[in-house]
């Protein structure tokens, strides 16, 4: 009977083709007057032409920034994340390179101020711009989770499914999430799977199907309320009556063959799990008519949109119960219903796909340092490494913490194993226990599992950790270096120290604009060796954590970087952490227009201590959460 299921997943995928045309993904247009004006043409305009489109020009932009088109045509608002980097730049004196001809002071602030005005134009009150997300499939973890709770069996059924790609940091992003022919392969073999395992159990079907023919219920309309009941759980909303006709008249052609009632349930369950709307999360779109092209979401697709941001998993019978009930539209009820589901052990999806890409957790399994400079390191430690980072992402989630607590915890999680490599005492055995850190070990910057990821496998790299600080803390990555840069030849102790050769590395100014700013940021680390332990010394060499970062700030010594970072760059990490936690939940990537819904964000997790509880609830009651756009003419 598989030949029947196949057939209605092809009259269900001709559908699915429809919709995808529908909701493909269309140019976000912006309403925006270019600054054009005789002033920003003699100060911005003149500075960019004099100063910058040398190097930024189309022909062969350096760090892969052009600047020559936009010098013509400003189109501020649609090029904000550009300009602002201008803007700052310029007012940050890191362009022009130190070894160029500067712009007088004069005219450096008379362009910054002009572009910073124009930054400021766009009025977050008036309109709302919600965005829109391209139709998206599960992908493999939110497969696997959801079979877990619609059926009771827990097998990872798509291990076998090819990588999800990976877009904005994420492998959960809608326009990246193809479907390769294999594809649709194996989802056919994971539903026969699936339905061998759950009816496989007599006690586990029951549960699924509860109605039963009786003296008072047929058997046909207890076969169409369990056909119902089931494709409304699995397609997360309410099912059309022409919906459980397909599915019923499905059934009754199986049975038609000689199959058992049993039998052809199993065909139905089968075709159920291979139809889009099973595998897809399908949101309308607007109605034409919609003011503003736009329509809020109704109280399913924010029960399932919810779900799969904390969950990786379709809601449950208390999500569905809340928004059969419509209370999904009040804050109260949002911020209620967040809590118990962070609160529940399914939230270990946040730290498994959230946690696990922001920090770039999953890369630890493929490093391997050079085993004759790190003899003591093994797998054990590897997996304690992971395991802390692991552990203390759920503390904050959990005990509703700070997000600053990413910066600056003075706690953590250790077993024996970490203990001995952190220098801590008096801690024995494989399990992990809570601990108060030692005094120059603060936050996740000072993890072993960070300070791992950001090495290179004889050394430390103090490029790459300041470049993994300005990538996932600050949401200020650096340009791609220029081509044919020499790398550092690991053997030259003779030449001097590290810094002493990194020092020497930067005599390009070209280089040295993004050098300064990643150096001493991965130069305040530089008393954790490759794998994480504390040293004083790099061989022969003291170490010097000492460093400037690029508003004058100096520092000395991880403890104090964390410190500078906590007190004087704690709305670039919210803003950092935010968009980051904005993108995973909604699976696009952020437009300039998203900005507003930052700004608002940000305005209330300040006025509630940063509270993590409330960084998600400011996420979900955020318009790109609860408001879907129509395709843009």
């Amino acid at each position: 009977m598989r030949f029947a299921a196949i057939i209605l997943l092809g009259l269900e995928l001709s559908l699915l083709g429809q919709c995808a045309l529908a909701s493909e993904q269309q140019p976000e247009k912006v309403d925006e007057k270019s600054a054009e004006s005789q002033p920003w043409k003699s100060s911005v305009g003149k500075l960019l032409q004099t100063h910058c489109n040398q190097c930024h020009n189309n022909k062969k932009p350096e760090a892969e920034l052009s600047l020559e088109s936009i010098t013509q045509q400003p189109a501020v608002q649609e090029n904000y994340i550009v300009w602002q980097k201008v803007a700052k730049m310029l007012a940050e004196r890191q362009m022009p390179p130190e070894d160029q001809e500067q712009p007088d002071e004069a005219t450096r602030q008379s362009a910054i101020e002009l572009i910073e005005r124009e930054l400021a134009k766009f009025d977050c009150g008036t309109e709302k711009h919600p965005g829109r997300i391209t139709i998206r499939r599960l992908n493999r973890a939110e497969y696997n989770n959801t079979v877990r709770d619609l059926l009771g069996v827990d097998f990872e059924p798509a291990a076998d499914f090819p990588s999800d790609n990976v877009g904005e940091g994420f492998d959960n992003i809608s326009d990246i999430l193809t479907i390769p022919p294999v594809l649709m392969e194996k989802y056919l073999a994971a539903a026969q799977k699936i339905v061998d395992r759950t009816f496989a159990d007599p006690t586990l079907a029951k549960k699924i199907f509860v109605h039963q023919p009786s003296e008072t219920v047929r058997r046909s309309e207890a076969t169409r309320l369990n056909i119902s009941d089931f494709a409304t759980l699995a397609f997360r909303r309410p099912v059309t009556n022409s919906e459980v006709n397909r599915f019923q008249d499905l059934h009754r052609r199986a049975r038609d063959q000689g199959l058992t009632d049993d039998e052809s349930m199993q065909v139905v369950v089968q075709a159920i799990m291979c139809s889009p709307n099973f595998l897809f999360r399908i949101e309308q779109e607007p109605e034409s008519d919609s003011p503003g092209g736009i329509r809020e979401l109704d109280d399913f697709e924010l029960a399932t949109r919810l779900s799969y941001f904390l969950w990786s998993s379709m809601p449950d019978q208390k999500l569905f119960e809340a928004a059969r009930a419509g209370k999904l539209r009040g804050r109260a009820e949002i911020v209620q219903q967040i809590r118990r589901m962070l609160a529940d052990p399914k939230s270990i999806a946040l730290v498994d796909n959230f946690a696990g890409q922001w920090l770039q957790l999953r890369d630890l399994s493929t490093l391997t340092p050079d085993p004759v400079k790190y003899p003591k390191f093994d797998e054990p430690l590897r997996g304690a490494m992971l395991r802390e980072t692991q552990m203390f992402f759920e503390a904050v989630v959990r005990e509703d913490r700070s997000i600053l607590d990413f910066l600056v915890a003075d706690f953590s999680f250790v077993n024996e194993r970490l203990a001995q490599h952190y220098g801590i005492t008096n801690i024995t055995g494989e399990e992990f226990r809570r601990i108060s850190l030692p005094d120059q070990r603060r936050g996740v910057l000072t993890h072993a599992s960070i300070l791992l990821l950001t090495s290179n496998p004889t050394r430390t790299s103090p490029v790459k950790r300041g470049k993994w600080i300005l990538e996932n803390i600050l949401a200020e990555p650096p340009p791609p270096p220029p081509a044919n840069v020499e790398e550092l030849d690991p053997n030259a102790e003779t030449l001097g120290s590290l810094r002493e050769r990194m020092e020497q590395h930067r005599a390009n100014e070209s280089c040295a604009v993004c050098h300064k700013r990643m150096d001493a940021l991965g130069f305040g680390l530089e008393n954790f060796d490759g794998i994480g332990a504390w040293r004083d010394q790099d061989g022969r060499f003291n170490i010097d954590a000492s460093g400037t970062l690029s508003d004058g700030t100096s520092f000395s010594g991880p403890k104090e970087l964390v410190g500078i970072l906590k007190e004087k760059k704690k709305d670039e990490f919210c803003r950092c952490l935010a968009s980051k936690m904005l993108t995973y939940a909604l699976g696009r990537g952020l437009k300039s227009f998203d900005r507003c819904a930052i700004d608002g964000i940000i305005n209330q997790i300040s006025k509630e201590e940063f509270r993590f509880s409330s960084l998600v609830a400011a996420i979900v009651t955020s318009d790109p959460f609860r408001y879907r756009a129509g395709i843009q003419e």
